[in-house]
C-alpha cells in the first residue's frame, strides 16, 4: 500500500475513532502490547500480523499436540464405526437378537456413522454434521470436541451393557450424533492452525489416519469379537473414549474469532473502552440468525455450491466404498479358502496404498515452492496433482479386482487381488484428501461448513452401500457387482481436468468462495503468507 493510502487509512481510522470518543494515539500503546491492530474499517480490532496468541502463530509443539489428539480421536471413533458389521454378525449367530441380519447391520452400522433412511439419518448423524460445526465457527471448537466424546464413551457403554435391543437403538443413535464432531470440525481446526503450505501435511495425515480407521475396524473387531464378544468392541470403546475425554481439556481454543473476542475484551478491561469490539466475521447476534444463516449454512452450500456438491457426492462415494467392503471383502476371501480371521487381513492392503499417498505429497509441495519462488499465488487447483494420479489408479484396481476373485474367476491367485486392493487404497486417499483439501482452500473460514456438506452426503451413502451389497453382490455376483463400482470410478477421471481448468471461474462466481477469501485477506496473521 502506497505512503498516501496509509495517511489516509490512518485519517479515516482516527474520524471513525473520534465519532466514538476514542483517542487513537492513546489506544496506539496497548494495541501493540496486545498484538492487535484497528481494522480497514476504522471501527473494530482485529488480529496484528505475526500475533504469537493467534492459533497459525502458535508454537508448532502446541499445533502439533492438539492436532495429534483431535486426530486420534478421528481415528478411534472411525475404526468402531466399521466394527458394526462384525459385531453384527456376532449378534446374530449368538442368536441374542431375533431380527434379521440387514437390520442388525443399520442397527450396528448405519445408526452408528450414518443413519440409512433419511429419517433415522437426519435424526443421528446429520443433525449433528449440519448443527455443530457451525457452532463451532461461532462459539469454539474446544467444548465440543469434550463433550463429544465424553457423550460417545456413554454411548458405546449402553451399547455393551444394556442387555436389550432397546440399549443398541438409543446408544447407536446417541453415537451417530456426537460422531459428527471429529469428522467434520478436524479439518476447522487445521485451517484455524495451520497456513496452506503447513496444510498440505497435515490433511494429508488426517485423511490417511481416518482412511486408515475404516480399514482397521473390521480387522481390531473381528480379533475382539473372537476372544471376548461383541460387546467388548464397545466396552473397549468406552473406555478409551472416556480417557480422552480426560486429555482434551488439555488442548486449546483454536477458532480465530473465539479468542480475538476475548483479547479484546482484555483491551477494553485495561484501557476501560467499552464500546471496543473485535472484528468478527462469525458473529451470530441471536439464535434466529444462528438458525437462519448458520445451521442451514452445509444444506446452501451442498445445493447451491457447485464444487461443494461434486465434491460430496465423490468424497461420499470413496468413503462408502471403504464401509461396503467391510461387507463384501471377507465373503471374498473365505472362497479363496481363508479362515475367518484371516479374511479381515486383506484390509491392510487398502491400508498399505493408503500410506502410499504421502508420496503424492512431495509433488505437492514442488508445485507450492515452484509457484512461491516464481512470486505467483498458489491456488487449489495447483494442489490437484493427487486428484489426477489417484482417479484413473481407483479405476484400474477395482476392475482389475472384479476379475480376479472368485466365483466367474477361480484359477488367479489370490495375491494379485490383493495387489489390487493397494491400488484402491491409494486412489480411494487421494480422492478423499484431495477433494477435502480442495474444499478446504475454497471456502477457507467456512471450511467446517463445507464439510459439514461432505459429511451429509457421506453419511448417507456409507449407511447405504453396506445394506445393498449383500442383495447385490448375491444377484449379480462378485465380479459384476464390483465391475458396477469400476465403471463409477471411471466415471470420475473426467473431473480432474474438468476442476483445473473451470475451477477458478467457478470460484470466482461462488459468493461464498469470494467472501471466505476477502475475510481471509483481511484478517490473515500468517508470517509465511497463505
Amino acid at each position: 500500500m502506497s505512503s498516501i493510502s496509509l495517511q489516509m487509512s490512518d485519517k479515516m481510522s482516527d474520524v471513525c475513532l473520534s465519532q466514538t470518543g476514542t483517542d487513537k494515539d492513546a489506544l496506539d500503546p496497548y494495541l501493540e502490547q496486545l498484538g492487535l491492530q484497528i481494522a480497514s474499517d476504522g471501527l473494530h480490532i482485529q488480529w496484528a500480523k505475526g500475533n504469537r496468541r493467534h492459533p497459525r502463530n502458535w508454537k508448532m509443539s502446541r499445533k502439533i499436540y492438539d492436532t495429534s489428539l483431535v486426530v486420534f480421536l478421528e481415528l478411534y471413533t472411525t475404526a468402531v464405526s466399521t466394527s458394526g458389521s462384525t459385531a453384527a454378525n456376532d449378534a446374530i449367530a449368538s442368536h441374542e437378537f431375533e431380527i434379521r441380519k440387514e437390520l442388525s447391520i443399520f442397527l450396528f452400522v448405519s445408526l452408528f456413522v450414518n443413519a440409512s433412511s433419511f429419517l433415522l439419518y437426519l435424526i443421528g448423524q446429520a443433525i449433528g454434521a449440519i448443527v455443530l460445526p457451525p457452532y463451532s465457527e461461532a462459539f469454539g471448537r474446544k467444548n465440543l470436541y469434550i463433550a463429544s466424546t465424553a457423550l460417545y464413551s456413554i454411548a458405546c457403554a449402553v451399547v455393551a451393557a444394556v442387555p436389550s435391543l432397546a440399549g443398541v437403538i438409543v446408544g447407536r443413535f446417541l453415537s451417530g450424533l456426537v460422531s459428527a464432531i471429529p469428522t467434520t470440525v478436524v479439518v476447522g481446526s487445521i485451517e484455524d492452525m495451520f497456513n496452506s503450505k503447513d496444510r498440505v501435511w497435515v490433511i494429508c495425515v488426517w485423511a490417511i489416519v481416518a482412511n486408515l480407521g475404516l480399514v482397521a475396524g473390521p480387522i481390531m473387531s473381528t480379533f475382539i469379537t473372537a476372544d471376548l464378544g461383541w460387546r467388548w468392541v464397545f466396552y473397549i470403546a468406552t473406555i478409551v473414549t472416556a480417557v480422552l475425554a480426560f486429555v482434551l481439556l488439555s488442548i486449546r481454543e483454536s477458532r480465530p474469532s473465539l479468542l480475538l473476542a476475548r483479547e479484546v475484551a482484555t483491551l477494553r478491561k485495561i484501557t476501560n473502552i467499552d464500546h471496543l469490539q473485535a472484528a468478527n466475521p462469525d458473529r451470530v447476534p441471536d439464535i434466529r440468525t444462528y438458525v437462519r444463516v448458520a445451521l442451514f449454512r452445509p444444506i446452501r452450500l451442498l445445493f447451491t455450491e457447485l464444487i461443494v456438491f461434486v465434491v460430496s457426492v465423490m468424497s461420499g462415494i470413496c468413503v462408502a466404498l471403504v464401509y461396503l467392503f467391510t461387507e463384501a471383502l471377507p465373503p471374498i476371501y473365505e472362497a479363496f479358502g481363508f479362515s475367518t480371521r484371516q479374511a479381515c487381513l486383506p484390509f491392510l492392503s487398502l491400508g498399505l496404498g493408503m500410506l502410499l499417498g504421502l508420496t503424492t505429497r512431495y509433488l505437492d509441495l514442488r508445485v507450492i515452492n515452484h509457484h512461491r519462488r516464481q512470486g505467483r499465488p498458489v491456488l487449489p487447483e495447483h494442489k490437484l496433482i493427487g486428484f489426477w494420479i489417484g482417479t484413473p489408479l481407483l479405476a484400474a484396481g477395482l476392475w482389475v479386482f472384479a476379475w480376479t476373485i472368485p466365483a466367474q474367476v477361480t484359477n488367479v491367485h489370490c495375491v494379485i487381488s490383493i495387489l489390487a486392493l493397494v491400488f484402491i487404497g491409494y486412489g480411494l486417499n487421494e480422492v478423499d484428501y484431495v477433494l477435502g483439501g480442495y474444499l478446504t482452500d475454497s471456502y477457507l473460514s467456512y471450511a467446517a461448513s463445507g464439510l459439514a456438506a461432505l459429511s451429509v452426503v457421506r453419511a448417507l451413502l456409507s449407511a447405504i452401500l453396506p445394506l445393498v451389497s449383500t442383495p447385490l453382490f448375491s444377484s449379480i455376483g462378485n465380479n459384476f457387482s464390483v465391475s458396477v463400482l469400476a465403471g463409477v470410478a471411471t466415471i470420475f477421471c473426467i473431473v480432474p481436468p474438468l476442476f483445473s481448468r473451470f475451477g477458478r471461474d467457478i470460484r470466482a462466481r461462488s459468493t461464498f468462495a469470494k467472501y471466505s477469501l476477502r475475510m481471509y485477506n483481511e484478517h490473515s496473521v500468517d508470517e509465511d503468507g497463505l
